[in-house]
């Protein structure tokens, strides 16, 4: 690769795990700031990658971190946060202050690359008829990079990302071992899974090619589910299988609202009920310039969801 010093924001996480680990094989520099170092130490033994504690809120550490660097990677994301119009300042803070204030960097440091993730939904213009505040805060943290003049920025929308640590298929196994029937918000609403793995390379294969510079892509796999299917098949594998309950609106609400007030980590939001009024369907197959043949969900989510397989508040945690 050219590209030999990579600085990834949301290293620690799901996503971040994979990229660093695959940046790293290719002997790539991966330099990821953290603001605890004990949350990043899954990430230690790769030979390559230097974990730094910083806080990202001050400019001038930003600047600190982009010395010497060639390219950055925001894989920042929160699924919950407090309310607000358009959306509350938890959302705004890292879907749009944060990659709005990493362009500006970059264009102090002079790094002209920039990867940025975003998510399958996003409306067209900024904002406009997003359902949620998620969704209308990522749309408006893409038009916070596409401003930028400075930086030779691809940004990447992927679906659902399914993997050993993913939220979505270990939580729904998690559900099934305790509950007799899974209640379920939104049933309905179609999902296209994408391998973590797949994400990960699609970003490692853009880096450094011209033909993705300025370019929007979706990231999906090559299976269409509807959020009951994605249950049903975590309950056959973690081998308790239970029957759905299709809630309407009114009671998925209230779920999402009992959820979201309940102590520890938020299975579910409110926002995230909101979130669900809409497809998360791609419009085609991903680009071939990213070199992706998309894994099936079926084929890798027995590897990991087992019925001796326990549910962490780490699997909890991810999501990008």
């Amino acid at each position: 690769m050219n590209t030999k010093n990579v600085l990834i924001v949301g290293g620690s996480g799901f996503v971040g795990r994979h990229l660093a680990a695959r940046l790293s094989a290719r002997n790539v520099s991966v330099r990821v700031p953290t603001r605890r170092r004990e949350r990043a130490r899954h990430l230690l033994p790769l030979p390559t990658v230097e974990v730094i504690e910083a806080n990202l809120a001050d400019d001038a550490t930003l600047d600190a971190l982009l010395e010497g660097q060639d390219a950055v990677v925001n894989l920042v994301g929160i699924l919950h946060g407090n309310w607000g119009e358009p959306y509350g300042s938890d959302f705004a803070r890292a879907h749009v202050a944060l990659p709005r204030r990493l362009a500006l960097a970059c264009g102090r440091a002079g790094v002209r690359r920039f990867l940025h993730m975003s998510a399958l939904g996003v409306p067209g213009q900024p904002g406009a008829g997003a359902p949620s505040m998620y969704l209308r805060s990522k749309a408006d943290g893409e038009a916070a990079v596409r401003e930028s003049d400075a930086i030779d920025w691809t940004i990447f929308r992927p679906s659902v990302i399914f993997g050993r640590e993913d939220g979505l298929l270990n939580m729904f196994a998690a559900i099934q071992r305790v509950l007799p029937v899974m209640p379920l918000a939104r049933s309905r609403t179609r999902f296209q899974p994408v391998y973590v793995g797949d994400v990960a390379q699609a970003f490692v294969n853009a880096l450094d090619n011209p033909a993705t510079f300025g370019r929007t892509y979706e990231l999906a796999g090559p299976d269409v589910y509807t959020l009951a299917e994605l249950a049903r098949l975590a309950g056959r594998l973690c081998g308790h299988p239970r029957p759905v309950w299709h809630l309407p609106d009114f009671l998925g609400q209230m779920q999402a609202a009992l959820l979201e007030m309940m102590p520890g980590e938020k299975l579910m939001s409110r926002d995230n009920f909101d979130s669900l009024a809409r497809d998360n369907v791609a419009s085609g197959p991903i680009a071939p310039e990213l070199g992706i043949d998309a894994a099936r969900l079926e084929a890798i989510a027995p590897s990991y969801i087992s019925p001796l397989a326990p549910f962490t508040s780490e699997r909890a945690r991810a999501h990008r």
